[in-house]
């Protein structure tokens, strides 16, 4: 199976040119037959390579395609790695992704046929794309995969075109994603400059022979495309905007793909980051910033989708705190985790909008609880994931970073059992004030709520039931010795797993699973018995509205970034351009203009001012010829 790796993101491609040309004339239920079965062949093609990949003595295979750069000094093959990583985040992205798919089929339903081909024919290709990432079996086919995921998710959070304001979140999007691929372009060179070679099997072999400035020169660079990808201070402000785009693209982008891109290629590259513990500092300091200034936010936000939206930026500093502290087996796992229980808080928050009406605002909310009973249920139990309670999938993908993290550095574990209790507050906040208590809109509101249909509702199940087993696959050391399947299973692609379980007690480990489960449980609690009887309804005041204004990050971006940009471009427009390079341009023209009007005046049209020129300029002619060389002392005089 691993030979056929070309197919599964061949069909998502086939699927984009399909949906894409002939979204006018197909009907709506072609449309989304072909664009979930695509991935759905994808997924597959993905089960039969993970099961051949699961053999024990399975071997890395590189399907070679062909030569996509071939020059005299390297060659740059544009080929597959199919190894235990590439073949996990296959099952992931398209397995996440069919769900994400058949969900949409029924949430867009109400679109205009060639804008619901147009929304499936981006979607199909938002998935090519991720896949072309994780299977390229070098840094350039991954970049290729990256700018993709970067194109697509601009044409999807802009999806409502006619919008001005989604339209700058798309663009915003663009943009800061852009600062990030500087940084891995720049690390991607310095490789090539290096080696000679960008193939991760060449690239890994001969990294003994980086001195340590290149590998932390190029580890750091290789960490500021994951910032702009994954959502990193200070390169995360993009993320919540995206929550323009519809509530599938949310959980697409956030779950299954693009923010989990930054993870990806940092595991991949664990040999490097092993090798620089500088950068492996700087990328647990800023994980773990971003885990407690995104919980932090998400405390005062009441739109549904912007709560979830900082909670993933928070689960995404959490994997990096993992990376940092060398748990890549923890952190690929908690991207798993995240992606059952993330594309279900999203799912059932677009459940709830499409309820609602597309009301977003949660005060207006409370209630839904006797309306949707699976959306409830559903929803319910990915706040317990994402929280940390055992025995759901968040708990054991949590606690590995922890303990990782403790190992490491007291004070790194001490934050991130914090923000742990933060997220389980926020989240349950958020629970509590959508479906207990009474209803908070209007009668009309009121009158058209319903439970979504089965299209909708089967995906949310589904992924329920993920979330809730999804984590024994990572038994800790203290509950069962030797029954973590995923860090076998991974082993041979992370050279070297420093993961947290392997150097604690078993007290230890337990001791910091209580704390933690603890945390989480009494903010759970002070959540619930808070806003079930008291909904905050009133807009946030004094601490409270600097975390509702997000920090006042954007305004200080605005200010002491994007306002002297645009002002220097102004200054550039206006007084560089205009005034200096088309001034010169346009005084060249008015000056020959000038000139010719002038040399004009000399063609009277009087031929007998024309024999006088003539006459004159033959008379002159023979003086200089017959009389030059005496004429020279009396030029030399009038020349002192």
């Amino acid at each position: 199976m691993a030979k056929l790796a070309y197919l599964v993101p061949l069909f998502p491609l086939i699927g984009f040119l399909i949906n894409g040309l002939g979204r006018k004339t197909l009907s709506k239920s072609l449309i989304g037959l072909l664009g979930c079965g695509v991935i759905l062949a994808s997924f597959v093609v993905s089960v039969g390579i993970f099961l051949q990949v699961k053999q024990d003595g399975f071997q890395p295979q590189i399907v070679h395609l062909f030569d996509f750069i071939k020059v005299q000094s390297f060659n740059i093959p544009f080929s597959f790695q199919v190894d235990q990583l590439s073949s996990l985040f296959l099952l992931i992205i398209t397995g996440v992704g069919f769900l994400i798919h058949l969900y949409s089929t029924s949430y867009m339903h109400n679109e205009e046929t060639q804008h619901y081909g147009r929304y499936f024919a981006y979607l199909n290709l938002f998935v090519f794309s991720m896949l072309l990432l994780v299977l390229g079996a070098n840094y350039v086919i991954m970049f290729i995969g990256w700018e993709g995921v970067g194109l697509c998710s601009y044409l999807l959070i802009g999806y409502w075109f006619k919008n001005n304001n989604y339209n700058y979140a798309a663009r915003k999007a663009f943009v800061m994603n852009r600062i990030g691929d500087v940084g891995f372009l720049l690390a991607v060179f310095w490789i090539l400059a290096k080696l000679g070679t960008v193939s991760y099997g060449d690239v890994f072999a001969k990294a003994s022979t980086f001195s340590t400035f290149d590998v932390t020169a190029i580890t750091m660079l290789l960490f500021v495309g994951a910032m702009g990808k994954s959502a990193q201070i200070p390169l995360y402000t993009w993320l919540p905007d995206a929550m323009a785009g519809p509530t599938p693209v949310s959980a697409l982008i956030h779950a299954a793909t693009m923010v989990t891109a930054g993870i990806y290629m940092i595991v991949r590259s664990n040999v490097l980051y092993t090798m620089a513990p500088t950068t492996q500092a700087v990328v647990a300091i800023v994980g773990l910033a971003t885990a407690f200034l995104a919980a932090t936010i998400a405390l005062k936000q009441n739109d549904i989708k912007k709560v979830l939206a900082y909670s993933t930026v928070s689960q995404l500093g959490y994997m990096f705190l993992g990376l940092g502290v060398g748990a890549y087996t923890g952190a690929v796992f908690h991207v798993m985790t995240h992606a059952f229980f993330k594309a279900l808080l999203f799912l059932g928050a677009g459940s709830v909008i499409h309820a609602m009406g597309n009301e977003q605002d949660i005060r207006v909310m409370g209630g839904l609880k006797k309306y949707m009973p699976i959306t409830h249920i559903t929803f319910l139990l990915a706040c317990l994931a994402i929280s940390g309670i055992p025995p759901f999938s968040g708990f054991f993908s949590k606690d590995e970073i922890l303990a990782a993290a403790y190992e490491h550095n007291k004070v790194l574990w001490l934050i991130g059992a914090i923000t742990a209790g933060l997220t389980a507050f926020y989240m349950f906040r958020l629970y509590v004030m959508t479906f207990l208590g009474g209803f908070r809109g209007t009668h009309d509101q009121e009158h058209h709520l319903h439970e979504s249909p089965s299209a909708m509702t089967i995906p949310l199940i589904v992924l329920a039931i993920l979330s809730v087993i999804g984590g024994f696959v990572g038994i800790p050391e203290a509950f069962a010795h030797n029954a973590h399947a995923l860090e076998h299973f991974l082993s041979p692609v992370i050279v070297k797993s420093a993961d947290a379980a392997h150097g604690l007690d078993t007290s230890t480990e337990y001791m910091l699973m209580a704390i933690s489960v603890a945390l989480a449980v009494i903010a759970i609690i002070y959540a619930w018995t808070r806003f079930s009887k008291k909904p905050e309804i009133a807009e946030a005041e004094g601490a409270g509205k600097l975390l509702a204004n997000r920090w006042y990050v954007d305004e200080l971006y605005d200010k002491i970034i994007a306002n002297p940009l645009i002002a220097l471009g102004g200054f550039l427009k206006n007084v560089v351009e205009k005034s200096g390079i088309d001034g010169l341009v346009n005084g060249v023209g008015r000056g020959v203009n000038y000139a010719g009007r002038q040399i004009r005046l000399m063609q009277s049209g009087q031929v007998g001012n024309y024999i006088l020129l003539m006459v004159l300029s033959m008379v002159l002619m023979i003086i200089l010829v017959f009389y030059g060389n005496n004429l020279n002392p009396v030029l030399k005089y009038f020349s002192k």
